[in-house]
């Protein structure tokens, strides 16, 4: 059941995110080379690469996982993102814009996962389930 990301949307969101990531983060001072650049990048990145790798997986089950670790790494990103406005690396404009895409590629992704975990049996919107119960709705 091998899926081409090449035509799915959340796929391009995210490698254009990345992009903006590297390009916003040249300018970050040489002491976080190994810190919070380095890690805001490989969350970034991560992205489109779970995208791919999930999209070879053979059943829906599996791809869903890679789509949940994709998720997890944009809420990681949120939280890098926050520390880099208040540490001043990006000014307020960088921050809005940087949080509009990765709002926006979330958006489209737990809609793509909804969709993905209702095509498997026995496992029908378990994310959404899980996600209500721990936030007490």
């Amino acid at each position: 059941m091998a899926r081409n990301y090449n035509n799915l949307e959340i796929y391009h969101l995210s490698y254009d995110f990345v992009l903006h990531i590297y390009q916003m983060t040249n300018q970050f001072p040489e002491a976080e080379e190994r810190n919070i650049k380095s890690q805001l990048r490989r969350a970034a990145v991560s992205l489109p690469l779970n995208i791919a790798e999930g999209s070879a997986k053979s059943s829906p089950r599996e791809f869903t996982h890679y789509l949940n670790i994709s998720y997890g790494s944009a809420k990681e990103i949120e939280v890098l993102l926050k520390l880099c406005k208040d540490f001043k690396y990006f000014n307020d404009e960088e921050y809005i814009l940087l949080m509009e895409k990765l709002d926006y590629f979330n958006s489209k992704l737990f809609l793509f996962l909804r969709n993905m975990e209702a095509r498997i049996p026995n496992l029908k919107h378990r994310f959404f389930r899980e996600f209500k119960q721990n936030n007490g709705k």
